[in-house]
């Protein structure tokens, strides 16, 4: 079965990979060591602790060079799964599979990488009524299937694109000559979805008034994101946001926030590390 992501070509992104992996001339060393109908069975496995994301994609790679490749998935997407848990059983040309190896790889421990550091935020978190959002701080290109490891972890998407929202941010605010003068100026255009970034609590009011919908309170410490809290009153979501760490968050979630957004989840995740290990039969 194909991986499948509404608005992601799994396809192009699979032969585009292998094209860059294989170059010209192709995998050489497999070509050169293994004979040509050699089989190849191996197990693909986690040597961490990890949460799962991209494993269905990982098997397209093996599908793109060897449709014949007997695959059985292991474990499900968005499944935490501890150190040495078989992840991927296959079973096919051992050219194809070799060659094919390193993409699939890449790809799964990074999308699993993504979404081990976001489910350690949602757990930290849970019970506080704080939802984790990502942020639009993606790899050019992989934004979507970033986007879905989040999901993984249990995660919730903030904006997709520059048009799902208007996010009025300081360089808005400074070009327009103010935040309510900005606001005013989103509303005029028709947009029903104003978030303002905010980094004082004067700037609360003037934005409310001017009818922004969401407010993003910017690097500010617990203290202050508990007294914006209790300004904004409930009128709208709030959103905390910059520098938050795994250390800090539940104290930021206990604040009272609608959300907290993370951009290291998708900007700092560490790879996981996933190998795949031929099996004698």
């Amino acid at each position: 079965m194909t991986f499948t992501l509404p608005g992601f070509d799994t396809a192009a992104f699979v032969a585009a990979t292998l094209a860059e992996d294989l170059g010209e001339g192709g995998d050489i060393t497999s070509a050169a060591v293994i004979p040509a109908d050699a089989r190849f069975t191996s197990v693909m496995d986690s040597r961490d602790a990890i949460t799962v994301a991209g494993l269905p994609l990982a098997a397209d790679f093996f599908r793109a060079l060897d449709p014949a490749v007997e695959i059985e998935l292991l474990v499900a997407e968005g499944a935490s799964v501890p150190a040495g848990t078989d992840l991927m059983r296959l079973s096919g040309n051992a050219r194809a599979m070799l060659s094919a190896e390193r993409s699939a790889l890449n790809t799964v421990q990074h999308l699993s990488g993504i979404a081990t550091m976001t489910r350690l935020d949602v757990d930290a978190i849970a019970g506080t009524g704080a939802t984790l959002l990502d942020t639009r701080k993606t790899i050019p290109g992989l934004r979507l299937l970033e986007k879905y490891a989040t999901r993984m972890g249990g995660a919730t998407n903030h904006r997709m694109r520059l048009d799902d929202a208007a996010m009025i941010k300081d360089n808005h605010v400074a070009v327009a000559g103010g935040v309510a003068e900005a606001v005013r100026r989103a509303a005029q255009a028709g947009i029903s979805r104003i978030i303002l970034e905010v980094d004082a609590l004067s700037q609360i009011e003037p934005g409310l008034e001017a009818g922004a919908t969401h407010l993003l309170l910017d690097n500010m410490d617990v203290a202050t994101l508990r007294d914006a809290v209790t300004l904004v009153g409930g009128r709208v979501p709030t959103e905390a946001s910059g520098g938050v760490r795994l250390d800090t968050i539940r104290a930021i979630a206990e604040t009272g926030v609608t959300y907290i957004s993370v951009g290291r989840l998708t900007q700092s995740a560490p790879a996981a590390d996933i190998g795949l290990d031929h099996v004698s039969q």
